[in-house]
């Protein structure tokens, strides 16, 4: 469980108007069908976003580049500019999935952060803040698939996601906008990598083991994306009747692997290089012409 973070190159805007929020919401949802991911509580800024995301499979990294790529050339093309639109990698934050309120803690921040940036008046409620996902939390009607609520608002004590919890819930949120001062636990999202027990740290590295967290890390990321992509590729063969020798013979351009090719676009992180070099399809951007990625 993360609390992700990222801001526009040079804190320059990463959204011009609604339109951008809307197509990084609807990216974003593809994002969660592509790699599983459960969204606990987003919140969008003018030139910032936060997220507090679940990965049940190790794809973060790889569903990141995904997602921050894909927005990007989308509102390049669509403002007709060119180049990088975020500032280097996104910043993460582990977060102590056991209880004890981390979770809470993590939501509380990101739902509160128009609070602090001045978006929402003494007289407003925090709902009249649109692109953050505590409006959502209040009107089911309205949620996305990906948007999980059950466990904030377990953390908030509330067991079933009926109308006189919701309205408990916006009610402690209230409260919580109307505090003194920040709560100490907070100054790890601005300089800190976990948010957890003092065990949590011992616990993170003993579940990774001692042979390197980067390299297994990274090693897992790779094997769980293309073990599904790899799946998805043997099935639709088998479906076509198809072997590795039909699939080596037939032209890059053929309308099968272009097929082929948007099914594992559309269900995977697996960059266009790779599917290029499955499917024997040339280069990657010979993929992403037949993908028609510009939609």
């Amino acid at each position: 469980m993360y609390h992700l973070m990222n801001r526009g190159d040079r804190r320059e805007p990463i959204f011009k108007d609604d339109q951008d929020r809307r197509t990084f919401l609807h990216t974003l949802g593809e994002a969660c069908e592509k790699t599983g991911w459960q969204l606990h509580a987003f919140c969008l800024m003018e030139n910032h976003f936060h997220l507090v995301a679940e990965t049940p499979q190790a794809n973060l990294v790889a569903g990141m580049k995904w997602f921050l790529g894909t927005y990007t050339g989308r509102f390049n093309r669509r403002h007709k500019l060119f180049g990088h639109l975020f500032s280097g990698r996104y910043k993460s934050l582990i977060i102590d999935e056991r209880g004890g309120g981390y979770l809470r803690t993590a939501c509380d921040y990101v739902h509160l952060n128009p609070v602090r940036a001045g978006l929402v008046s003494p007289g407003q409620p925090l709902s009249a803040y649109e692109w953050s996902s505590y409006p959502l939390y209040l009107r089911p009607a309205r949620r996305p698939a990906w948007l999980r609520v059950d466990r904030l608002l377990g953390e908030h004590g509330l067991q079933e996601d009926v109308a006189g919890g919701r309205i408990h819930f916006q009610e402690r949120m209230e409260d919580r906008r109307q505090e003194n001062g920040e709560p100490a636990a907070w100054a790890a999202f601005r300089r800190g990598w976990r948010l957890g027990a003092e065990d949590f740290s011992q616990r993170l590295s003993e579940r990774l083991g001692r042979r390197g967290q980067k390299h297994e890390q990274a090693r897992e990321r790779k094997e769980t994306d293309e073990q599904l992509a790899e799946r998805m590729v043997q099935e639709w063969l088998s479906g076509k009747r198809w072997g590795e020798t039909d699939l080596q013979a037939r032209p890059k351009g053929d309308a099968g692997k272009a097929e082929l090719a948007r099914l594992v676009r559309q269900h995977t992180p697996m960059t266009r290089q790779w599917i290029a070099a499955r499917l024997s399809m040339g280069s990657a951007s010979y993929v992403s012409h037949l993908t028609a990625e510009s939609r």
